[in-house]
């Protein structure tokens, strides 16, 4: 039980950290240094890539609500599925939003494992009677 917990509070840590470091600089800057807007005109399009970041990260936290059933598989699944659909769609918010080519390719790739890795969870969970 102990790992469990472990292990969602490093999966919550993370997520608020990728979350955190997906958020303009201007925005983590402007709490930092009150009075000084490093908004510029080229940031129009970044309320709209937050927003969409916020979004997924509110509806990834929603999801992995799940009650616990004290069985650690069953709950590593209920819980990770979520969190993995999580990361799919801030890999599509990079996908939209974001312009560089290296961190598009790794959006790409994030997408495709965690697309593998949820179908590998739900199979299980059919297999095991889960859901």
């Amino acid at each position: 039980m102990k790992k469990l917990r472990a292990v969602r509070v490093f999966c919550l840590f993370s997520s608020f950290a990728m979350v955190l470091a997906a958020a303009p600089v201007h925005a983590q800057q402007h709490a930092s240094m009150p009075g000084m807007d490093m908004s510029s005109s080229a940031d129009a399009g970044a309320g709209d890539a937050t927003q969409a970041f916020k979004d997924a990260d509110e509806k990834m936290m929603k999801d992995m609500a799940a009650s616990y059933t004290g069985d650690a598989d069953k709950d590593f699944v209920a819980h990770m599925i979520p969190h993995h659909q999580g990361a799919v769609a801030m890999a599509q918010v990079e996908l939209k939003y974001g312009k560089d080519p290296e961190l598009k390719r790794l959006a790409r790739n994030i997408i495709k494992a965690q697309h593998d890795e949820i179908a590998f969870m739900q199979r299980w969970q059919a297999k095991h009677g889960v859901k």
